[in-house]
């Protein structure tokens, strides 16, 4: 093994996301103990988002849908906390731990996984208003906000002020936004059964979109398929239109068009973690790491920087099957992509040859709600009940652990035996007020 010395080598991963956890799960296979390794995260989990709009509707429990990183991970020093700065010449990190003071480690090759976050855009009123679709806490969120607005609403009779409650607008017509309107739609319509006073009609639900189609991952076909069937269950898509203002829930498009909404939640696009600005290591216009096929960092030039690696969201890895093309931000990449330059990491620590990457898009699954979904798997076009299916399966098998895999399909058994658990749990966001009241009180 090739290593600094007699010492063992150091594998600093920045990120517990899809890369973070692939990457060491297939180091530890491929390397076993010897070398050490430590993953860099404020969270010590990992989240497959792809469940998120499940997990927002009551179809998933939200612990299932995440990864605990020091469960899936034994071996795996993890560090709770950011990367503050980075010098690679020096081999040093700066880590921004979650208490305490900044402090440095030593590494021999750094794996960059950052990920992305939300593009969001100097909207008036977006940062105040608006809700993220990329982490469970958001997710969860949403479904209190949601079930929370309808049980408010339910006791309201000012007819304006149950419209704005119940008026719930989502911005951005891709994979998050239109799994997440469809599955959230798809329960609240059915939530009102258990109401008196809300009819499925006085809910209205809103899509803004600033291109001329929605799902373009799926092809034409199937965008349009998905586009009517939305327009079917009296959702309003707002295609060719873009968000201007939502100061104080009012919502502005460049239609024209003026309405009142207390939801508004943002899933219009990623961009590389901003983090990588304190790398100091190469990128491109997009604010992505230049990378090669074989997932190193590369200079402008090409060569690549050695001990430097990186997959997934924020790395400009050519897609070989398309000259000319980056690969795209998705899991199916990201995971195929980690495991890769665990095997490439691991070779080059063996003194063995690294291999490019390459990969076939087997497809895409998309769901609209329970039994609705549309897909394009192995060029075969499915809409409906099966394609939401094959959204599930998918899914299911792409999920790690066999213990969450387990988890998964128990929740989704429970869901079709019984109804969808609803409940809001607001009050998750100040558990102590109710406590502090009673303790200040006087009486």
């Amino acid at each position: 093994m090739m290593t600094n010395g007699s010492q063992t080598p150091r594998i600093l991963i920045l990120g517990g996301g899809y890369v973070g956890l692939y990457t060491a799960l297939q180091l530890r296979k491929s390397l076993g103990r010897h070398a050490t390794i430590a993953i860099v995260d404020p969270r010590a989990y990992m989240t497959y988002q792809p469940f998120l709009p499940e997990a927002a509707a009551g179809s998933l429990e939200p612990r299932h849908v995440v990864a605990g990183l020091r469960s899936t991970l034994p071996g795996v020093m993890i560090i709770p906390g950011r990367i503050a700065g980075l010098d690679h010449a020096a081999r040093r990190a700066q880590i921004s731990p979650l208490v305490g003071p900044d402090y440095s480690v030593r590494y021999d090759h750094v794996v960059v996984a950052l990920g992305s976050v939300a593009r969001t855009l100097p909207i008036p009123g977006l940062a105040e208003e608006g809700i993220g679709f990329k982490q469970i806490e958001e997710a969860i969120d949403l479904r209190n906000r949601v079930i929370g607005m309808m049980e408010s609403a339910a006791g309201v009779w000012d007819k304006e002020q149950r419209r704005r409650m119940l008026t719930f607008t989502f911005v951005g017509g891709g994979f998050a936004g239109i799994e997440a309107l469809g599955e959230i739609e798809d329960m609240a319509r059915a939530e009102t059964k258990n109401f008196d006073s809300i009819r499925r009609e006085d809910l209205r639900f809103v899509l803004v979109e600033a291109t001329g189609k929605i799902l373009p991952e799926v092809g034409e076909e199937l965008g349009r398929y998905a586009l009517e069937q939305l327009r079917a269950r009296d959702i309003e898509v707002k295609l060719n239109t873009k968000l201007e203002s939502v100061v104080g829930g009012l919502i502005e498009t460049s239609d024209g068009d003026k309405f009142e909404s207390e939801t508004l939640v943002w899933t219009a696009g990623v961009k590389a973690n901003p983090a990588l600005g304190k790398m100091g290591l190469p990128r491109d216009e997009k604010g992505r790491l230049r990378a090669n096929e074989y997932l190193q960092v590369v200079d402008e030039e090409g060569r690549p920087v050695p001990g430097a690696w990186t997959a997934g969201d924020v790395a400009a890895v050519p897609d070989l099957l398309n000259p000319g093309q980056f690969c795209g931000p998705t899991a199916q990449h990201a995971v195929r992509q980690a495991r890769q330059l665990g095997k490439n990491l691991a070779a080059v620590l063996e003194g063995e040859p690294i291999a490019a990457y390459r990969h076939k898009n087997m497809g895409t699954v998309a769901s609209l709600g329970l039994y609705k979904g549309v897909a394009t798997v192995f060029g075969l076009k499915l809409r409906g009940p099966l394609a939401w299916f094959m959204h599930r399966t998918y899914h299911m098998w792409a999920m790690p652990t066999l213990n969450r895999k387990i988890h998964v399909i128990l929740d989704w058994t429970m869901s079709l035996l019984f109804r969808r658990q609803t409940v809001a749990l607001g009050a998750l966001k100040t558990p102590r007020e109710e406590f502090q009241k009673v303790a200040s009180s006087q009486d």
